[in-house]
């Protein structure tokens, strides 16, 4: 299934469910085919994904293999998140909404 985000104060965003189901899990929100991310809760929801981000890479690093100190780059959290948490910022920055499946 495909997520499509839509908020005035920025472009949409489109996101496969994996994905979509990973991020609001982090979130703690429930994922329903339609629904609305309220501008009072979008500070809290920046600061709880850019903390599992934060995470993501420190595990990462800890596991990186021997032959190289980077952490492995394949389904990073923050680069596949990355355009959904602009999103956010953007919209609590203009005091918009973010809505899908409308």
């Amino acid at each position: 299934m495909i997520y499509q985000f839509r908020s005035k104060a920025g472009p949409d965003v489109i996101m496969l469910a994996d994905l979509t189901e990973r991020i609001f899990t982090v979130l703690g929100q429930p994922l329903e085919s339609r629904g609305i991310l309220r501008v009072e809760k979008l500070p809290a929801l920046i600061t709880s994904l850019e903390t599992a981000i934060l995470k993501d890479l420190e595990e990462r690093s800890k596991t990186g293999d021997a032959a190289s100190e980077t952490p492995k780059r394949a389904d990073r959290l923050g680069q596949r998140a990355y355009p959904f948490l602009e999103l956010m910022k953007q919209a609590k920055d203009k005091s918009e909404p973010i809505l899908w499946g409308v």
